[in-house]
Protein backbone atom coordinates (compact mmCIF):
# COMPACT_ATOMS: atom_id res chain seq x y z
CA UNK A 1 0.00 0.00 0.00
CA UNK A 2 1.40 3.70 -0.71
CA UNK A 3 0.96 6.63 1.04
CA UNK A 4 0.61 8.48 -1.88
CA UNK A 5 -3.04 7.20 -3.07
CA UNK A 6 -4.03 5.56 0.88
CA UNK A 7 -3.07 8.93 2.39
CA UNK A 8 -3.48 11.48 -0.46
CA UNK A 9 -5.16 13.95 2.06
CA UNK A 10 -3.19 13.92 5.07
CA UNK A 11 -0.30 15.66 4.71
CA UNK A 12 -0.29 17.47 7.86
CA UNK A 13 -0.59 14.25 9.90
CA UNK A 14 2.40 12.76 8.16
CA UNK A 15 4.14 15.89 8.34
CA UNK A 16 4.09 15.20 12.36
CA UNK A 17 4.22 11.16 12.04
CA UNK A 18 7.82 11.68 9.97
CA UNK A 19 8.95 14.67 12.74
CA UNK A 20 7.89 12.12 15.65
CA UNK A 21 10.02 9.05 13.63
CA UNK A 22 13.02 11.33 13.62
CA UNK A 23 12.58 11.79 17.50
CA UNK A 24 12.30 8.04 18.52
CA UNK A 25 15.92 7.84 16.44
CA UNK A 26 17.35 10.84 18.35
CA UNK A 27 16.04 9.10 21.71
CA UNK A 28 17.46 5.39 21.08
CA UNK A 29 20.71 7.54 20.23
CA UNK A 30 20.84 9.23 23.45
CA UNK A 31 19.85 6.12 24.81
CA UNK A 32 22.91 4.62 23.10
CA UNK A 33 25.08 7.24 24.56
CA UNK A 34 24.42 6.84 28.14
CA UNK A 35 25.08 3.26 27.97
CA UNK A 36 28.46 3.64 26.60
CA UNK A 37 29.07 6.14 29.28
CA UNK A 38 27.87 3.52 31.81
CA UNK A 39 30.19 1.03 30.04
CA UNK A 40 33.20 3.12 30.22
CA UNK A 41 32.41 4.22 34.04
CA UNK A 42 32.06 0.30 35.16
CA UNK A 43 35.09 -0.35 33.20
CA UNK A 44 37.17 2.40 35.13
CA UNK A 45 35.56 0.98 38.54
CA UNK A 46 37.03 -1.96 38.00
CA UNK A 47 40.01 -0.79 37.20
CA UNK A 48 40.65 0.57 39.85
CA UNK A 49 39.01 -1.85 42.24
CA UNK A 50 41.36 -4.32 40.55
CA UNK A 51 44.68 -2.10 41.28
CA UNK A 52 43.12 -1.02 44.97
CA UNK A 53 43.84 -4.93 45.95
CA UNK A 54 46.68 -5.77 43.83
CA UNK A 55 49.93 -6.90 45.34
CA UNK A 56 52.06 -4.41 46.00
CA UNK A 57 55.71 -4.78 44.62
CA UNK A 58 58.39 -5.13 47.98
CA UNK A 59 55.86 -5.14 50.28
CA UNK A 60 54.50 -7.70 53.12
CA UNK A 61 51.90 -8.62 50.88
CA UNK A 62 53.91 -9.61 48.08
CA UNK A 63 55.51 -13.07 50.75
CA UNK A 64 51.59 -14.15 50.71
CA UNK A 65 51.79 -14.50 47.14
CA UNK A 66 53.11 -18.32 47.41
CA UNK A 67 49.98 -19.40 48.77
CA UNK A 68 47.92 -20.95 46.34
CA UNK A 69 44.74 -19.30 47.26
CA UNK A 70 46.51 -15.78 47.50
CA UNK A 71 47.86 -16.82 44.00
CA UNK A 72 44.00 -17.22 42.98
CA UNK A 73 42.95 -14.13 44.00
CA UNK A 74 45.27 -12.40 42.03
CA UNK A 75 44.43 -14.70 39.65
CA UNK A 76 41.16 -12.78 39.85
CA UNK A 77 42.16 -9.27 39.74
CA UNK A 78 44.11 -9.61 36.53
CA UNK A 79 41.06 -11.07 35.07
CA UNK A 80 38.95 -8.51 36.29
CA UNK A 81 41.34 -6.24 34.55
CA UNK A 82 40.53 -7.96 31.15
CA UNK A 83 36.98 -8.06 32.29
CA UNK A 84 36.99 -4.32 32.38
CA UNK A 85 38.80 -4.51 29.34
CA UNK A 86 35.82 -5.96 26.86
CA UNK A 87 33.44 -2.93 28.72
CA UNK A 88 35.08 -0.39 27.37
CA UNK A 89 35.29 -2.52 24.01
CA UNK A 90 31.57 -2.14 24.24
CA UNK A 91 31.77 1.71 24.80
CA UNK A 92 33.93 2.35 21.98
CA UNK A 93 32.02 -0.08 19.32
CA UNK A 94 28.49 1.62 20.25
CA UNK A 95 30.04 4.54 20.18
CA UNK A 96 31.68 4.00 16.97
CA UNK A 97 29.26 1.88 15.44
CA UNK A 98 25.91 3.10 16.37
CA UNK A 99 25.87 6.33 17.65
CA UNK A 100 28.22 8.10 15.16
CA UNK A 101 26.60 6.32 11.76
CA UNK A 102 23.08 6.64 13.57
CA UNK A 103 23.99 10.68 14.00
CA UNK A 104 24.76 11.31 10.61
CA UNK A 105 21.75 9.52 8.95
CA UNK A 106 19.15 11.80 11.67
CA UNK A 107 21.04 14.51 9.83
CA UNK A 108 20.48 13.08 6.19
CA UNK A 109 16.22 12.04 6.99
CA UNK A 110 16.02 15.67 8.21
CA UNK A 111 17.59 17.31 5.16
CA UNK A 112 15.23 14.94 3.06
CA UNK A 113 12.31 15.06 5.05
CA UNK A 114 12.51 18.92 4.52
CA UNK A 115 12.98 18.99 1.12
CA UNK A 116 10.26 16.84 0.37
CA UNK A 117 7.81 18.24 2.62
CA UNK A 118 9.04 21.96 1.00
CA UNK A 119 8.61 20.25 -2.50
CA UNK A 120 4.45 19.35 -1.00
CA UNK A 121 3.82 22.46 0.23
CA UNK A 122 4.86 23.87 -3.00
CA UNK A 123 2.62 21.91 -4.89
CA UNK A 124 -0.55 22.34 -2.37
CA UNK A 125 0.28 25.89 -3.16
CA UNK A 126 0.53 25.88 -6.73
CA UNK A 127 -3.16 24.44 -6.63
CA UNK A 128 -4.65 26.31 -4.24
CA UNK A 129 -3.15 29.28 -6.81
CA UNK A 130 -5.38 27.35 -9.87
CA UNK A 131 -8.44 27.39 -7.25
CA UNK A 132 -8.34 30.95 -6.98
CA UNK A 133 -7.71 31.45 -10.21
CA UNK A 134 -10.86 29.39 -11.07
CA UNK A 135 -13.24 30.35 -8.16
CA UNK A 136 -12.53 34.22 -9.15
CA UNK A 137 -13.09 33.31 -12.92
CA UNK A 138 -16.83 31.37 -11.63
CA UNK A 139 -17.79 35.02 -10.02
CA UNK A 140 -16.76 36.88 -12.90
CA UNK A 141 -19.02 34.92 -15.50
CA UNK A 142 -21.48 34.39 -12.97
CA UNK A 143 -21.17 38.20 -12.52
CA UNK A 144 -21.33 39.17 -16.28
CA UNK A 145 -24.29 36.54 -16.43
CA UNK A 146 -26.40 38.78 -14.16
CA UNK A 147 -25.57 42.05 -15.45
CA UNK A 148 -26.69 40.24 -19.36
CA UNK A 149 -30.05 39.42 -17.67
CA UNK A 150 -30.62 43.08 -16.30
CA UNK A 151 -29.72 44.84 -19.41
CA UNK A 152 -31.63 42.00 -21.47
CA UNK A 153 -34.83 42.86 -19.13
CA UNK A 154 -34.19 46.47 -18.90
CA UNK A 155 -34.32 46.34 -22.91
CA UNK A 156 -37.13 44.87 -23.00
CA UNK A 157 -39.05 46.94 -20.80
CA UNK A 158 -38.04 49.58 -22.98
CA UNK A 159 -39.31 48.14 -25.81
CA UNK A 160 -42.47 47.32 -24.60
CA UNK A 161 -43.16 51.18 -23.27
CA UNK A 162 -44.52 53.58 -25.92
CA UNK A 163 -43.71 56.76 -24.06
CA UNK A 164 -39.90 55.80 -24.68
CA UNK A 165 -38.27 57.00 -27.88
CA UNK A 166 -36.70 55.11 -30.52
CA UNK A 167 -32.90 56.30 -29.05
CA UNK A 168 -33.61 55.20 -25.65
CA UNK A 169 -35.05 51.87 -27.09
CA UNK A 170 -31.68 51.51 -29.27
CA UNK A 171 -29.57 52.38 -26.46
CA UNK A 172 -30.84 49.82 -24.26
CA UNK A 173 -30.85 47.50 -26.78
CA UNK A 174 -26.88 48.42 -27.57
CA UNK A 175 -26.19 47.76 -23.74
CA UNK A 176 -28.09 44.22 -23.76
CA UNK A 177 -25.81 43.09 -26.46
CA UNK A 178 -22.55 44.19 -24.48
CA UNK A 179 -23.32 42.67 -21.80
CA UNK A 180 -24.24 39.67 -23.25
CA UNK A 181 -21.20 39.71 -25.26
CA UNK A 182 -19.28 40.61 -22.00
CA UNK A 183 -20.88 37.08 -20.57
CA UNK A 184 -20.07 34.74 -23.39
CA UNK A 185 -16.42 36.26 -22.87
CA UNK A 186 -16.50 35.41 -19.33
CA UNK A 187 -17.92 32.19 -19.88
CA UNK A 188 -15.20 31.09 -22.41
CA UNK A 189 -12.68 31.83 -19.86
CA UNK A 190 -14.07 30.56 -17.01
CA UNK A 191 -14.39 27.43 -19.19
CA UNK A 192 -10.66 27.30 -19.85
CA UNK A 193 -10.05 28.34 -16.38
CA UNK A 194 -11.67 25.17 -15.25
CA UNK A 195 -10.16 22.98 -17.61
CA UNK A 196 -6.77 23.97 -16.88
CA UNK A 197 -7.78 23.65 -13.31
CA UNK A 198 -9.16 19.95 -13.67
CA UNK A 199 -6.06 19.22 -15.57
CA UNK A 200 -3.68 20.69 -12.84
CA UNK A 201 -5.67 19.01 -9.80
CA UNK A 202 -5.36 15.69 -11.52
CA UNK A 203 -1.56 15.81 -11.73
CA UNK A 204 -1.18 17.22 -8.24
CA UNK A 205 -3.59 14.20 -6.84
CA UNK A 206 -2.30 11.83 -9.18
CA UNK A 207 1.60 12.49 -10.23
CA UNK A 208 2.76 15.11 -7.95
CA UNK A 209 1.42 13.91 -4.23
CA UNK A 210 1.92 10.56 -4.86
CA UNK A 211 5.29 11.10 -6.05
CA UNK A 212 6.37 13.20 -3.09
CA UNK A 213 4.36 11.16 -0.64
CA UNK A 214 6.33 7.70 -2.09
CA UNK A 215 10.11 9.43 -1.06
CA UNK A 216 8.01 10.38 2.28
CA UNK A 217 7.07 6.49 3.32
CA UNK A 218 10.36 5.34 1.66
CA UNK A 219 12.21 7.27 3.81
CA UNK A 220 10.32 6.19 6.78
CA UNK A 221 10.83 2.68 5.83
CA UNK A 222 14.77 3.39 5.55
CA UNK A 223 14.64 4.65 9.25
CA UNK A 224 12.92 2.21 10.60
CA UNK A 225 14.95 -0.68 8.93
CA UNK A 226 18.27 1.27 10.20
CA UNK A 227 16.98 1.48 13.72
CA UNK A 228 16.10 -2.52 13.66
CA UNK A 229 20.01 -2.58 12.05
CA UNK A 230 20.95 -0.90 15.00
CA UNK A 231 19.59 -2.95 17.66
CA UNK A 232 21.02 -6.13 16.04
CA UNK A 233 24.52 -3.88 15.98
CA UNK A 234 23.49 -3.39 19.83
CA UNK A 235 23.05 -6.89 20.60
CA UNK A 236 25.71 -8.39 18.36
CA UNK A 237 28.00 -5.83 20.21
CA UNK A 238 27.22 -7.62 23.72
CA UNK A 239 27.59 -11.22 22.22
CA UNK A 240 31.05 -10.60 20.38
CA UNK A 241 32.85 -9.85 23.97
CA UNK A 242 31.11 -13.00 25.55
CA UNK A 243 33.76 -15.44 24.98
CA UNK A 244 36.29 -13.35 26.27
CA UNK A 245 34.22 -12.79 29.39
CA UNK A 246 33.62 -16.75 29.66
CA UNK A 247 37.26 -16.79 29.21
CA UNK A 248 37.74 -14.91 32.03
CA UNK A 249 35.40 -16.39 34.24
CA UNK A 250 36.96 -19.56 32.82
CA UNK A 251 40.47 -18.36 34.13
CA UNK A 252 39.36 -17.76 37.85
CA UNK A 253 37.41 -20.59 38.10
CA UNK A 254 40.60 -22.64 37.00
CA UNK A 255 42.29 -20.60 39.71
CA UNK A 256 40.10 -21.31 42.32
CA UNK A 257 40.02 -24.94 41.54
CA UNK A 258 43.76 -24.61 41.76
CA UNK A 259 43.62 -24.09 45.41
CA UNK A 260 45.12 -26.20 47.37
CA UNK A 261 44.49 -26.23 51.36
CA UNK A 262 46.88 -28.84 52.06
CA UNK A 263 49.96 -27.16 50.29
CA UNK A 264 49.32 -23.90 51.52
CA UNK A 265 48.97 -25.01 55.27
CA UNK A 266 52.48 -26.78 54.68
CA UNK A 267 53.49 -23.62 53.66
CA UNK A 268 52.46 -21.70 56.81
CA UNK A 269 54.81 -24.73 58.86
CA UNK A 270 57.70 -24.10 56.14
CA UNK A 271 57.31 -20.54 56.64
CA UNK A 272 57.31 -19.86 60.75
CA UNK A 273 58.75 -23.42 62.22
CA UNK A 274 61.70 -22.49 64.31
CA UNK A 275 63.11 -25.64 64.49
CA UNK A 276 63.08 -26.29 68.17
CA UNK A 277 62.21 -28.90 70.12
CA UNK A 278 59.26 -28.33 72.94
CA UNK A 279 60.57 -27.26 76.79
CA UNK A 280 61.25 -30.37 78.41
CA UNK A 281 61.21 -31.02 82.18
CA UNK A 282 63.30 -28.28 84.41
CA UNK A 283 66.28 -30.24 86.64
CA UNK A 284 65.62 -29.45 90.50
CA UNK A 285 68.15 -27.39 91.73
CA UNK A 286 68.78 -28.02 95.16
CA UNK A 287 69.90 -24.70 96.48
CA UNK A 288 70.26 -26.44 100.43
CA UNK A 289 74.28 -27.23 99.06
CA UNK A 290 74.80 -23.50 98.18
CA UNK A 291 72.60 -21.92 101.42
CA UNK A 292 75.55 -19.14 101.94
CA UNK A 293 74.76 -18.21 98.47
CA UNK A 294 72.69 -15.08 97.86
CA UNK A 295 69.90 -15.17 95.72
CA UNK A 296 71.74 -13.08 93.10
CA UNK A 297 74.31 -15.52 92.35
CA UNK A 298 71.90 -18.15 91.99
CA UNK A 299 69.21 -16.60 90.27
CA UNK A 300 67.79 -18.25 86.97
CA UNK A 301 67.76 -15.05 85.17
CA UNK A 302 70.59 -12.76 86.08
CA UNK A 303 73.69 -15.77 87.06
CA UNK A 304 76.69 -13.23 87.23
CA UNK A 305 78.69 -15.75 89.26
CA UNK A 306 82.28 -16.20 87.33
CA UNK A 307 81.37 -19.57 85.22
CA UNK A 308 82.10 -21.91 87.79
CA UNK A 309 78.42 -22.61 89.35
CA UNK A 310 77.42 -25.90 89.35
CA UNK A 311 73.82 -25.07 89.12
CA UNK A 312 73.65 -23.63 86.06
CA UNK A 313 70.84 -25.06 83.75
CA UNK A 314 72.38 -28.12 81.63
CA UNK A 315 72.67 -27.10 77.54
CA UNK A 316 69.53 -29.21 76.65
CA UNK A 317 67.48 -27.89 79.29
CA UNK A 318 69.06 -24.41 77.88
CA UNK A 319 67.63 -24.88 74.13
CA UNK A 320 64.84 -26.24 75.12
CA UNK A 321 64.09 -23.22 76.81
CA UNK A 322 65.20 -21.31 73.87
CA UNK A 323 61.85 -19.80 72.26
CA UNK A 324 60.75 -18.06 75.67
CA UNK A 325 64.28 -16.17 75.47
CA UNK A 326 63.16 -12.48 74.97
CA UNK A 327 64.24 -11.83 71.36
CA UNK A 328 66.27 -8.72 69.85
CA UNK A 329 63.62 -6.41 68.29
CA UNK A 330 66.78 -4.56 66.15
CA UNK A 331 68.00 -4.47 63.04
CA UNK A 332 68.28 -8.18 61.79
CA UNK A 333 72.04 -9.11 61.67
CA UNK A 334 73.53 -10.31 58.37
CA UNK A 335 74.24 -14.13 59.78
CA UNK A 336 70.26 -14.27 60.62
CA UNK A 337 71.47 -15.09 64.34
CA UNK A 338 68.28 -13.44 65.63
CA UNK A 339 66.20 -16.27 64.12
CA UNK A 340 65.24 -19.96 64.85
CA UNK A 341 67.20 -22.50 63.32
CA UNK A 342 65.44 -23.97 61.03
CA UNK A 343 64.60 -20.00 59.62
CA UNK A 344 67.58 -18.87 60.02
CA UNK A 345 68.84 -22.14 57.90
CA UNK A 346 66.06 -20.81 54.68
CA UNK A 347 67.41 -17.45 54.83
CA UNK A 348 71.12 -18.15 54.82
CA UNK A 349 70.27 -20.66 51.56
CA UNK A 350 68.18 -17.99 50.34
CA UNK A 351 71.09 -15.74 50.88
CA UNK A 352 73.72 -18.18 49.68
CA UNK A 353 71.73 -18.51 46.31
CA UNK A 354 71.41 -14.63 45.41
CA UNK A 355 75.33 -13.87 46.08
CA UNK A 356 75.91 -16.87 43.51
CA UNK A 357 73.39 -15.42 41.13
CA UNK A 358 75.21 -12.11 41.52
CA UNK A 359 78.36 -13.27 40.77
CA UNK A 360 76.91 -15.61 37.63
CA UNK A 361 75.38 -12.42 36.67
CA UNK A 362 78.74 -10.60 36.96
CA UNK A 363 80.71 -13.13 35.08
CA UNK A 364 78.23 -13.53 32.49
CA UNK A 365 78.27 -9.57 31.86
CA UNK A 366 82.32 -9.63 32.17
CA UNK A 367 83.43 -9.09 28.25
CA UNK A 368 85.54 -12.06 28.31
CA UNK A 369 83.87 -14.18 30.25
CA UNK A 370 85.60 -14.01 33.48
CA UNK A 371 84.63 -12.40 36.78
CA UNK A 372 87.35 -9.59 37.63
CA UNK A 373 85.42 -7.84 40.55
CA UNK A 374 86.00 -8.00 44.13
CA UNK A 375 85.85 -11.06 45.82
CA UNK A 376 84.41 -10.36 48.61
CA UNK A 377 81.04 -11.60 48.41
CA UNK A 378 82.76 -14.96 47.09
CA UNK A 379 84.02 -15.23 50.40
CA UNK A 380 81.05 -14.35 52.14
CA UNK A 381 79.68 -17.15 50.00
CA UNK A 382 82.02 -19.19 51.25
CA UNK A 383 82.07 -18.67 54.70
CA UNK A 384 78.06 -18.59 55.17
CA UNK A 385 77.57 -21.95 54.95
CA UNK A 386 80.27 -23.04 56.92
CA UNK A 387 78.92 -21.01 59.66
CA UNK A 388 75.54 -22.78 59.08
CA UNK A 389 77.36 -26.00 58.68
CA UNK A 390 78.71 -25.75 62.16
CA UNK A 391 75.53 -25.42 63.66
CA UNK A 392 73.51 -27.89 61.75
CA UNK A 393 75.29 -30.35 60.32
CA UNK A 394 76.99 -33.52 61.95
CA UNK A 395 80.75 -34.64 61.62
CA UNK A 396 79.91 -38.67 61.56
CA UNK A 397 77.58 -40.35 59.24
CA UNK A 398 74.57 -40.66 60.98
CA UNK A 399 73.33 -44.30 61.35
CA UNK A 400 69.89 -45.62 59.33
CA UNK A 401 66.81 -45.04 61.84
CA UNK A 402 64.46 -45.97 59.44
CA UNK A 403 62.61 -46.07 55.96
CA UNK A 404 60.62 -43.65 53.83
CA UNK A 405 58.16 -44.19 50.30
CA UNK A 406 58.25 -40.94 48.41
CA UNK A 407 54.88 -39.81 47.75
CA UNK A 408 55.32 -37.38 45.47
CA UNK A 409 58.98 -36.22 42.94
CA UNK A 410 61.07 -33.56 44.05
CA UNK A 411 63.63 -32.15 42.33
CA UNK A 412 66.03 -31.12 44.93
CA UNK A 413 67.96 -28.21 43.32
CA UNK A 414 68.36 -26.17 46.84
CA UNK A 415 71.86 -26.92 48.35
CA UNK A 416 71.44 -29.61 51.14
CA UNK A 417 68.52 -31.29 49.34
CA UNK A 418 67.71 -34.35 47.49
CA UNK A 419 65.74 -35.15 44.69
CA UNK A 420 63.52 -38.23 44.54
CA UNK A 421 61.16 -39.85 42.38
CA UNK A 422 57.49 -40.96 43.15
CA UNK A 423 57.54 -44.43 44.75
CA UNK A 424 61.63 -44.19 45.62
CA UNK A 425 62.39 -46.61 48.59
CA UNK A 426 65.26 -44.58 50.83
CA UNK A 427 66.35 -44.73 54.37
CA UNK A 428 65.87 -41.80 56.42
CA UNK A 429 68.89 -41.05 58.77
CA UNK A 430 67.11 -37.64 60.74
CA UNK A 431 63.62 -37.18 61.10
CA UNK A 432 61.74 -34.27 60.82
CA UNK A 433 62.27 -31.91 63.83
CA UNK A 434 59.26 -29.78 63.63
CA UNK A 435 60.61 -27.68 60.53
CA UNK A 436 58.73 -29.87 58.01
CA UNK A 437 62.50 -31.41 56.47
CA UNK A 438 63.46 -35.44 56.87
CA UNK A 439 66.93 -36.70 55.76
CA UNK A 440 67.32 -39.17 54.04
CA UNK A 441 70.21 -41.19 52.47
CA UNK A 442 70.26 -43.29 49.37
CA UNK A 443 72.64 -46.41 48.39
CA UNK A 444 74.64 -44.84 51.17
CA UNK A 445 76.30 -42.16 48.88
CA UNK A 446 73.91 -38.99 48.59
CA UNK A 447 71.96 -37.86 51.22
CA UNK A 448 69.56 -34.97 51.76
CA UNK A 449 66.73 -33.18 53.00
CA UNK A 450 63.25 -33.73 51.45
CA UNK A 451 60.03 -32.17 52.34
CA UNK A 452 58.38 -34.16 55.31
CA UNK A 453 54.84 -34.12 53.26
CA UNK A 454 56.27 -35.45 50.15
CA UNK A 455 57.56 -39.14 51.60
CA UNK A 456 55.81 -41.79 53.90
CA UNK A 457 58.34 -42.78 57.05
CA UNK A 458 58.14 -45.69 58.84
CA UNK A 459 60.61 -45.63 61.48
CA UNK A 460 62.54 -48.39 63.14
CA UNK A 461 61.51 -48.33 67.08
CA UNK A 462 64.73 -50.06 67.86
CA UNK A 463 66.83 -47.86 66.16
CA UNK A 464 65.24 -44.74 67.32
CA UNK A 465 65.59 -45.92 71.29
CA UNK A 466 69.07 -46.61 70.38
Amino acid sequence: MSWGTELWDQFDNLEKHTQWGIEVLEKYIKFVKERTEIEINYAKQLRNLSKKYQTKKNSKEEDEFKYTSCKAFQTTLNEMNDYAGQHELISENMSSQITAELTRFVQELKQERKSNFHEGRKAQQHIETCWKQLESSKRRFERDCKEADRAQQYFEKMDADINVTKADVEKARQQAQIRHQMADDSKGDYSSVLQKFNCEQHDHYFTHIPSIYQKLQDMEERRIGRLGESLKTYAEIDRQVIPIIGKCLDEITKSAESINQKQDSHMVIEAYKSGFEPPGDIDFEDFTQSIKRTVSDTSLTNPKTDGKSDLKLSSKSRGKLWPFIKKNKGATPEDFSNLPPEQRRKKLQQKVDELNKDIQKEIDQSPDGSYTEDHSQETEVKVTPTEFDDDFDEEEPLPTIGTCKALYPFDGENEGTISVTEGEILSVIEEDKGDGWTRIRRSEEEEGYVPTSYIEVYLDRNAKDS
